[in-house]
């Protein structure tokens, strides 16, 4: 669950915040996104599809300031061992990620999560 400190404030329509994300040793990245339930960015939930990642997890809940936000996942299977990412896959995911992102508004910071973070 991404971190908000409102959810009177969105980064694009329908988005409250964008987390790009590697397990450790960071070569296959997932896209965690804080959404708005009842106004979904629905044209980059199919853009993500259209790029072949899949959602991995859906959860809803109240924020402390009684807004909902709907928690998403998204992992895509690379070809590599354990279905990571080869280097070739992980810059061309990237470049589509940033593009689709970039596109509406958002810049994102891909990161290593901590060890707790990956298997909490």
């Amino acid at each position: 669950m991404l971190f908000l400190k409102s959810t009177t404030v969105t980064k694009a329509p329908g988005i409250y915040d964008v987390d790009i994300a590697a397990k450790p040793p960071g070569k296959t990245f997932g896209v965690f996104m804080a959404t708005d339930p009842d106004n979904p960015p629905a044209e980059v939930l199919a853009a993500l599809a259209a790029m072949g990642f899949k959602n991995t997890y859906s959860g809803g809940y109240t924020h402390k300031d009684r807004g909902k936000v709907l928690d998403l996942h998204f992992q895509k299977d690379g070809t590599d061992l354990f279905q990571g990412w080869k280097a070739e896959e992980m810059e061309a995911n990237m470049a589509a990620i940033t593009a689709l992102f970039s596109g509406i508004g958002i810049t994102i910071a891909p990161r290593v999560m901590t060890l707790a973070e990956a298997y909490a």
